[in-house]
């Protein structure tokens, strides 16, 4: 009885506590937009949003400070199902979903194009992975009172196998994942304070440490509650605001299917548009003019590194003005190096070209259910069929892979009781829904304002911001005239899907505190989601790894200590990585669920269900999918397929795009742990010893 009511004080002051962040939190941007009126500059805004979030965030991570190995790998087991459900949700929120759904969403669609199977399976894939997890996975985790999931492989495996390949695989996806989270904060950290892009993910690499590194989940978890209200607020007074100033109701979820109608018309106008049409023709006349390029790559690269050095040589004859020598010689500069080089650039130069030179510059039609027809022509119809088959393909991969995601699942050990790890899943997907219930909302009124503002305006008069963003970094924006009659066409505009989310109040026209709140939400969903992956990584290093070799005998003291050593060097590796802009935060994030799929579901499913599965099966099994994953992903690989110098176009098996790949993994390590368990018991009489 007593400690009913301990644990009832304990969340009535949790209430309070949250109560008044959430009003300091208001009256902060009440201040902030009041300053703006009077007077503040943006180049103040953006930094005092970045530095007070992260200083919020990183008092929190120092008064959660501990080395007690119960409190920093499960902070403690006394989560509130609520507060877990919010810090789920945060954790959750990744940079893919708050930065990068929408613009997925924006540019693919709801079908998606030939390379993409359509934003919406992201929405549904993750949403009913939670499903998933609430039924299947999370209950039975927390009754055995474990720390980490490869702690469910030894527990119910038994031997060193198991685990120490649960481990390896939980380090492989998510690396990939912190990677895009590390990517998304030095984008907003580089657009808040206008330093460099490697500076910005210097910044916010310390906001990750200062959260994780001294508290572990104790630290982490009520970070990300303060984190979830940030994103929150960020994410719904942008959409709010868009829909109330075109459709004059805020209820954007409710409201927008209007504004998709008038899309489908504005698209219609724009595939007849003799604008749109010049447009469409150039991009044909530059990809043929790479192709004529790649015909002899050596000698187009002699002529057209000639040509360059020739115009710098008559620019500064005619004492050109400074700026035009400059641009030459970057135009000299951006050339190829060497042949294999420029095979590849111009290869990708090509694809892009005849890409934009489709109507609406490539994009799918924004409320068509699927590619291709399935009615139409053989093309038509074959190009329907894959369409809906890599739609499908995705969403099974990102449910499995949410159920199978090792920081995930660490974070339902942290509620007291078996019962309250399901409200706590229950209350995480509440959270969710507030905001991708208006995720495809935001893409539709985005695309809404772009082509009845941008589009059509004088390149003359282009909004700061394009200028701002190209900045940041070219390859997220870039605007240029491509058929010379100084308007803007929609087929001229090229936007990234990590920029549509942050530029939204600026495309909006909204005040530029909004701008900031959008820029700390998105920080704020990359730290939330960044600190859950390193102290999965560091703790799978130090704990599932280090620790368990009879030659490392260690006191949990010395583990958590080491655990903090080694979530800092992941931290700074995966930054190193993230500086080389790999690829956009989506296609790594899919790649990430498709490792975890593989990696994990098919042995805990069946560990879980299924009493006959074996130690043998659930290695071979494990072994099996992820080698599959991982060799479709190489070798549909862009830089790999360079590196061995292999022609033609991806080998996709069945259609099936990289991204899904854990379809064949999930598959095989199915069967793999299926036929090896029954061979297993069959050689043991029926009986295998477990440990």
């Amino acid at each position: 009885m007593a400690a009913n009511q301990d644990y009832a004080a304990y969340k009535a002051r949790l209430a309070r506590i949250l109560t008044q962040y959430v009003v300091g939190l208001c009256a902060v941007l009440g201040v902030l937009a009041w300053a703006e009126q009077n007077g503040l500059s943006r180049y103040w805004l953006g930094p005092i949003f970045l530095f007070s979030t992260v200083m919020i965030y990183a008092a929190i991570g120092i008064y959660g400070r501990t080395t007690d190995a119960e409190e920093y790998y499960v902070a403690g087991r006394r989560i509130p199902p609520f507060y877990n459900g919010m810090a789920a949700a945060a954790d959750w929120m990744s940079a893919a979903s708050f930065i990068s759904l929408a613009g997925g969403l924006y540019l693919q669609g709801f079908s998606g194009l030939g390379a993409q199977p359509g934003g919406l399976a992201f929405v549904l894939g993750w949403t009913g992975g939670f499903c998933l997890v609430a039924l299947l996975v999370a209950p039975y985790l927390r009754g055995l009172k474990l720390y980490t999931v490869p702690d469910y492989f030894q527990h119910r495996y038994g031997g060193r196998w198991p685990r120490i390949i649960a481990a390896l695989a939980a380090i492989l996806c998510s690396f990939t994942y912190v990677v895009a989270q590390i990517y998304g904060i030095g984008l907003i950290a580089s657009r808040l304070t206008g330093v460099q892009f490697e500076i910005g993910i210097l910044l916010g690499l310390g906001g990750v440490l200062l959260c994780s590194f001294l508290g572990g989940m104790r630290a982490i978890t009520w970070t990300q509650v303060a984190q979830y209200v940030v994103l929150l607020l960020a994410f719904l007074i942008p959409v709010s605001w868009l829909a109330y100033k075109q459709l004059g109701n805020p209820l954007a979820p409710l409201v927008y299917g209007e504004q998709l109608r008038k899309i489908g018309e504005l698209e219609k106008a724009l595939i007849d548009s003799p604008q749109e049409k010049q447009v469409q023709t150039e991009f044909l006349r530059r990809a043929d003019q790479y192709r004529a390029w790649l015909a002899e790559p050596e000698s187009s690269l002699r002529r057209e590194r000639a040509a360059a050095q020739e115009r710098i040589r008559q620019l500064k004859q005619q004492n050109a003005d400074s700026s035009r020598i400059v641009a030459a010689n970057r135009e000299l500069a951006a050339l190829p190096r060497d042949v294999a080089g420029a095979r590849e650039l111009w290869t990708r130069a090509m694809d892009e070209s005849l890409e934009r030179a489709k109507p609406l510059g490539g994009l799918a039609p924004h409320g068509r259910p699927f590619a291709g027809d399935a009615g139409g022509t053989p093309e038509e119809r074959a190009a329907f069929s894959a369409s809906r088959l890599n739609f499908l393909a995705l969403v099974f991969c990102l449910m499995v892979g949410t159920a199978g995601l090792p920081h995930l699942l660490t974070r339902f050990y942290t509620t007291p009781t078996v019962a309250e790890s399901r409200y706590s899943v229950a209350w995480a997907l509440f959270f969710i829904v507030l905001l991708y219930l208006s995720v495809p909302a935001l893409a539709v009124l985005v695309k809404f304002e772009v082509m009845q503002s941008l589009v059509g305006s004088s390149f003359d008069n282009l909004p700061t911001w394009i200028v701002q963003w190209g900045k940041v970094d070219p390859s997220l924006l870039s605007v240029s005239d491509v058929n010379g009659d100084g308007i803007v066409q929609f087929g001229e505009i090229r936007l990234g899907a990590d920029i549509i989310m942050l530029a939204t109040p600026e495309i909006g026209g909204m005040p530029y505190v909004v701008s900031g709140l959008v820029a700390a939400g998105g920080l704020a969903a990359a730290l939330s989601t960044a600190d859950g992956l390193l102290l999965t990584i560091s703790n799978a290093i130090v704990r599932d790894i280090y620790s368990h070799d009879a030659a490392h005998p260690s006191t949990p003291e010395q583990r958590v200590i080491l655990s903090k050593f080694a979530l800092l060097g992941v931290a700074l590796m995966a930054a190193l990585v993230a500086s080389l802009k790999p690829a956009d935060i989506l296609p790594l994030v899919a790649a990430s669920f498709s490792l975890a799929a593989s990696a994990f579901f098919p042995a805990m499913l069946l560990g879980i269900f299924w009493p006959r599965a074996t130690r043998a099966g659930a290695v071979a099994g494990m072994l099996a999918g992820l080698g599959v994953t991982v060799a479709y992903m190489l070798m549909n690989a862009a830089s790999v397929r360079a590196l061995f110098r292999l022609a033609g176009s991806q080998t996709l098996w069945f259609g099936i795009l990289p991204a899904s790949a854990g379809v064949f993994g999930v598959a095989v390590g199915l069967v793999v742990t299926l036929v090896v368990s029954l061979l297993a018991r069959q050689l043991h009489g029926g009986a295998v010893p477990e440990r």
